[in-house]
């Protein structure tokens, strides 16, 4: 039976309430410290007995727990390392708020250490595999207001590169006549997205046979549980789970998710030479290092850079 609970933790949430942090990641930080509570219960150990072997065989913990949860996923792999360190880093912020609250740590947070991450080479596809992928839902959709969402909302996650929780969040009121979209992103940053005039379209064409819903969202489920509510919306998992089938209708090889289309939004702007700072702004990343990793990632890119600026060409 569960009896050990993290100290003030409910205030370590206030605390992060009350500096502005979004309700996402709040609710993330919880999940990944329950986690933490849970390794002490099942271990015993006492939360103020914490040490360097505990965190040690906290980490083997999460380690057993990732590949358990990829087996009941028949063999799905999960990004181990960084799992791995996001719940790590959820603990570090932990045990600095207990130091900076003058309450007891029994262990540094600088004792906290992230493990060695996986290079893996990025696997961008092809543009003519994620037009395919956008004009799935006009395929293998047999509800016609269903594809018309789903293909404009693949049209927009391409055009404009937003997260997936901002396109399900989408309000109608945020698009503009020009087809600017104002976005209140990760971190409650601020930025605007542009739609392309293709993606005006599918939106309009969409919009046409929607009819009056009351919901302020944009992209609206039609059948389901939520469909008598008043701010009724998709959800992530719905759409994750048709471009997971509309990529096996096509036979795609190279698993594209909808996070995927973001990605390859980022890469095909570089390799038809748009500015990073630039694709920066576009994706809402507060750090422009995190912008390259998409834009560098890719082998066309690269070759891009060394055909132009290699000094010695001939």
């Amino acid at each position: 039976m569960k009896n050990i609970q993290l100290p003030q933790f409910d205030d370590f949430l206030l605390n992060l309430q009350v500096n502005n942090l979004s309700y996402e990641t709040i609710y993330n930080y919880e999940r990944d410290l329950r986690v933490f509570e849970d390794f002490l219960n099942e271990a015993n150990i006492q939360f103020n007995e914490t040490n360097k072997k505990t965190i040690l065989n906290y980490k083997a913990y999460l380690v057993s727990r990732d590949r358990k949860t990829a087996n009941a996923k028949q063999g799905k792999k999960n990004l181990a390392s960084f799992s791995i360190n996001r719940m790590l880093s959820a603990l570090r912020s932990y045990l600095k708020y207990l130091i900076d609250m003058d309450y007891k740590s029994p262990i540094s947070p600088s004792e906290i250490k992230l493990v060695k991450t996986e290079k893996k080479h990025p696997r961008v596809s092809e543009f003519e595999e994620i037009v395919k992928l956008i004009e799935s839902p006009s395929n293998f959709e047999s509800n016609k207001i269903v594809a018309l969402r789903n293909r404009a909302a693949l049209e927009t996650l391409f055009s404009t590169g937003m997260r997936i929780s901002e396109l399900i969040n989408l309000r109608k009121d945020q698009i503009d006549k020009k087809g600017r979209v104002f976005i209140r992103g990760k971190g409650k940053k601020e930025r605007f997205v542009y739609l392309t005039e293709r993606a005006q379209k599918h939106i309009k064409n969409y919009l046409d046979v929607r009819g009056e819903i009351e919901s302020p969202y944009l992209f609206v489920p039609y059948k389901g549980k939520n469909i008598h509510q008043k701010d009724r919306k998709i959800s992530s998992n719905y759409l994750e789970e048709r471009v997971k089938r509309y990529r096996e209708f096509l036979g795609l090889n190279i698993p594209i998710s909808v996070h995927g289309i973001r990605h390859a939004f980022a890469t095909y702007l570089a390799e038809n030479g748009a500015n990073p700072a630039a694709i920066q702004i576009l994706l809402g990343h507060e750090s422009l290092d995190t912008t390259t990793r998409y834009v560098h990632g890719s082998d066309r890119y690269a070759e891009k850079v060394h055909r132009e600026f290699h000094p010695l060409k001939e």
